[in-house]
């Protein structure tokens, strides 16, 4: 495969969700690669010892989203990207509006689910970009991030690695159930804002009747954004996604110094 056959656009991974918010979560690759600008390339090793480990369970997953958000911080190294079967773990729906337009993926505590889900191996600078689009330094950010420590959630990669643990972005305002207070999985965003506005003649009377409009409406108007998310509490859409435990167990200070995981050295 040529040097141009590994562009994004070739591999059909080039949508951003944060520019068309109904493609989220994005395309995920199809096996691990390393991105490396507009392009992803092989990976020579799997496990990456001085960086640190974040599971991706929305368009984190996305190679377009993931330069798109690299970019807007002006970083330029590459992020290594390895496909893992993770158990214990499933992608729920976060109980927020985001102002990029969509509902997005949070993951949510499920023993024995075993999903293919992404790690990506971020450096120092890296898990800084991503920390800042998740809100984890804002008091009102929308997720903080939690370390997952085995055995309680197992990542197993294809090399036969299983890591010590990984971290995640929990969703501070809960997750999204069913009807039955079992937390919801996300089937992808058209289907799900279209079920969401079936469900609430609120939730239209805020957003329109289509997810063309939701997304519209939604990008236009962070404060609309704040009374979907409250709306969301208020019809009792929400419980917890059972991951809050480990984020009152978070470490304060510099990035990697989680239980079992020793500091980035880049």
């Amino acid at each position: 495969m040529t040097a141009e056959d590994r562009t994004l656009e070739a591999l059909g991974l080039a949508g951003v969700p944060r520019e068309d918010p109904l493609l989220y979560p994005g395309v995920w690759p199809a096996d691990s690669g390393l991105l490396d600008g507009d392009r992803l390339l092989p990976l020579d090793r799997l496990v990456h010892p001085d960086r640190v480990p974040v599971l991706a369970v929305g368009s984190n997953a996305s190679p377009g989203q993931l330069r798109h958000k690299m970019a807007e911080s002006g970083i330029t190294a590459t992020v290594p990207m390895v496909r893992a079967r993770v158990t214990g773990v499933d992608v729920g729906v976060s109980a927020h509006v985001s102002r990029m337009g969509y509902v997005s993926a949070s993951p949510v505590e499920a023993p024995g689910r075993v999903r293919e889900l992404f790690v990506l191996w971020l450096d120092a600078e890296q898990l800084e970009a991503v920390d800042a689009s998740e809100g984890v330094p804002r008091p009102d950010g929308n997720y903080g991030r939690a370390w997952l420590p085995s055995p309680d959630v197992r990542v197993d990669l294809a090399d036969g690695t299983s890591l010590p643990g990984a971290y995640v972005y929990v969703n501070r305002h809960g997750v999204l159930h069913d009807g039955t207070g079992v937390p919801r999985t996300h089937p992808g965003q058209r289907e799900l804002l279209t079920e969401l506005l079936v469900g609430s003649p609120a939730l239209r009377e805020l957003f329109g009747t289509t997810a063309e409009e939701f997304s519209a409406r939604a990008r236009a108007d962070v404060l609309l954004c704040t009374r979907g998310t409250r709306l969301f509490a208020e019809e009792k859409r929400v419980v917890d996604s059972g991951l809050e435990r480990y984020l009152e167990l978070q470490q304060t200070g510099s990035p990697g110094t989680g239980p079992s995981l020793a500091p980035p050295r880049t």
